[in-house]
């Protein structure tokens, strides 16, 4: 009778840990899923891609001047905020040229070298566009981004997706496969002893 509850209970945790594997590998196929679909075409969409030193040649903040995220919102209400414009000095091919925050600042105001959030308050937003600009002043040269294939004239400060964080990205969901893999594995592995064991 004991043995019995024994087999039955012992049953129970393979299939609960059978379960629990297909699961962390079902989990890992949709992270992989999401990754595929949204970091990986930001990464090789990036012309961005050579890593260079870029030498500040000024950065001027339009007070007077607001930008827009849109500029035909004609919406008295739209989002302002003070304008950064930074020029920088490309020290691989010595070109002159306009500097973004990141890529998605190109796409959102190509006026601006930053762009904040909407919900951020105006005040907190000139203090940290003011930062931003003094930071840049006070280190001078620093390493930047640029398309060696001409097709952007512009540089940025850093990617929205490196590749050591595209890497990062899929370390998660590898792990889960592998420790999906491995419960699946073992929960068979038990399952062919039971069943020799039995034939003994």
């Amino acid at each position: 009778m004991l043995g019995k509850k024994l087999v039955t209970a012992q049953k129970r945790g393979e299939t609960r840990a059978l379960c629990l594997g297909l699961a962390m590998v079902a989990c890992s196929m949709m992270m992989y899923f999401f990754i595929g679909i949204t970091i990986v075409p930001s990464y090789t969409k990036s012309v961005w891609t050579t890593e260079t030193v870029c030498k500040l040649l000024k950065a001027n903040i339009k007070d007077r001047d607001h930008c827009s995220p849109s500029e035909d919102s004609e919406d008295e209400e739209a989002f302002h905020y003070p304008c950064l414009e930074v020029w920088v000095n490309l020290t691989a091919s010595g070109q002159e040229v306009f500097l973004y925050n990141t890529e998605d600042t190109l796409e959102r105001n190509p006026k601006c070298f930053y762009v904040p959030g909407n919900l951020e308050k105006p005040e907190e937003v000139k203090t940290l566009i003011e930062t931003i600009a003094n930071n840049l002043r006070r280190y001078q040269t620093f390493p930047c981004y640029y398309d060696p294939g001409g097709t952007q004239r512009n540089a940025i400060l850093s990617r929205l997706y490196p590749l050591k964080g595209l890497l990062f990205a899929f370390l998660w969901p590898t792990l889960l496969f592998t420790g999906g893999c491995l419960v699946i594995v073992l929960v068979k592995i038990s399952q062919y002893v039971s069943v020799l064991s039995a034939w003994q």
